[in-house]
């Protein structure tokens, strides 16, 4: 075993050079320059917010080309009564899973009702008032990318209050496959509220609709739904964020990376929080394979107590993978965690949050295939029907194509 395991890992090991990452523009990337995202398509949103109380669902991704859409709605008489702000706050300045208390935005001195945290879903009287609710946030395109479960409880609260929701769509980076086990609703948490795999390959406005139709609300509810579509997008466009959409997703390489490492925050490897390259590398002091050395250290507002912090870290850097699959159809790639795993010495200590693990997978089969010692291609089989299933049901709501 481990004669296999040294040679998988070797073989990794050429693919993710430990250099030191150049962070210019992506090989091959074809972003296309006449694109523009649903913010800028003004046009067809600002005659549904005339004469009415708006708030905004956003965050620092909310940008109308160089202008946050506050700033832009203001200064087109746009009523604007409200923001709502997800997890890493409004503006995109918390690190995941820190409190984030409801406050006043100082630019504009609106009120700040944070969704993250005890308050995940607007209340009425929150929503008192209020004729209209803008949804702009980027998203990664991941189901434990937290932003599509507040668009699930906005819209929901919406339905429940009779308001409508305008989603202003923007590319997902990571459209361009579909992969991963779909969730089992027994694990059901705010890391997965639906019954999808964990790359979806749609946008957020997709996901919306999808939301709607399949009847995910409570009660089966339907929300007053509009989605201002991208304009020249399609799932295969390759587009390098503007803006990082929260602080450990730095990168194109780690927004990639991410689908396939989350998983080890389940576990007692490092993903790199606290260093420079979150979501770039993997390790922990205990793996006995790996030719990258890290040691994270507390980063104010990014990482202030990083897993495994001001400890020395063995394990690999993934910068040239990430580059080099991004030019190729993506996959949720899984030999990352089972290299991990095979090169841990105490296995009963490596999934130390199992019941977190269970909820990033959405089932409890993958931590025990990976305890099993299945393959990847195994494991993957047992994926196979429930992602047809989806497939199917996924259809019914893409824009683009």
């Amino acid at each position: 075993m481990r004669k296999y395991l040294i040679v998988g890992l070797f073989v990794l090991a050429a693919m993710c050079s430990c250099a030191q990452p150049v962070r210019d523009n992506l090989e091959g990337e074809t972003q296309n320059t006449t694109l523009r995202v649903g913010a800028e398509c003004m046009e067809n949103y600002l005659p549904a917010l005339i004469g009415k109380k708006v708030a905004l669902c956003g965050n620092h991704t909310s940008m109308v080309g160089t202008t946050h859409l506050v700033d832009t709605l203001l200064s087109q008489g746009v009523y604007l009564v409200k923001l709502f702000s997800p997890e890493h706050g409004f503006r995109g300045n918390a690190e995941a899973g820190a409190i984030v208390n409801s406050s006043i935005d100082t630019k504009t001195n609106l009120p700040i009702v944070s969704l993250y945290g005890k308050n995940k879903k607007p209340t009425s009287e929150q929503l008192d008032g209020i004729d209209v609710i803008l949804f702009d946030l980027q998203d990664v395109g991941c189901r434990f990318y937290t932003y599509i479960s507040t668009l699930h409880y906005v819209m929901e609260a919406a339905a429940e209050n009779d308001i409508e929701v305008v989603v202003l769509d923007r590319p997902n980076p990571n459209a361009f496959y579909v992969d991963g086990p779909v969730l089992d609703i027994k694990f059901t948490s705010f890391v997965g509220m639906h019954s999808v795999p964990i790359v979806y390959g749609m946008t957020i406005g997709e996901y919306a609709q999808m939301i709607n139709g399949e009847g995910w609300l409570a009660g089966a509810a339907k929300c007053k739904l509009l989605v201002v579509k991208i304009e020249n997008y399609t799932h295969n466009t390759r587009y390098k964020l503007p803006i990082a959409p929260s602080p450990n997703l730095p990168t194109p390489e780690s927004i990639f990376l991410y689908p396939s490492l989350c998983l080890f925050e389940g576990t007692d490897i490092s993903v790199g929080r606290g260093t420079k390259y979150p979501f770039e590398i993997f390790g922990a002091p205990q793996l006995t394979e790996g030719d990258y050395y890290f040691t994270p250290e507390p980063i104010k507002g990014v990482s202030e107590n990083p897993p495994h912090k001001n400890l020395a870290c063995r394990g690999l850097m993934l910068h040239d993978y990430a580059v080099k699959n991004l030019d190729e159809k993506g996959f949720l790639n899984l030999n990352f965690l089972i290299l991990a795993y095979n090169s841990y010495p105490d296995k009963s200590k490596f999934f130390n949050r199992p019941s977190f693990f269970d909820k990033l997978a959405g089932n409890d089969k993958l931590r025990k295939q990976i305890e099993d010692g299945l393959s990847e291609d195994k494991i993957r089989d047992s994926w196979a029907v429930d992602i047809k299933k989806f497939m199917n049901i996924r259809e019914k709501y893409l824009l683009y194509r």
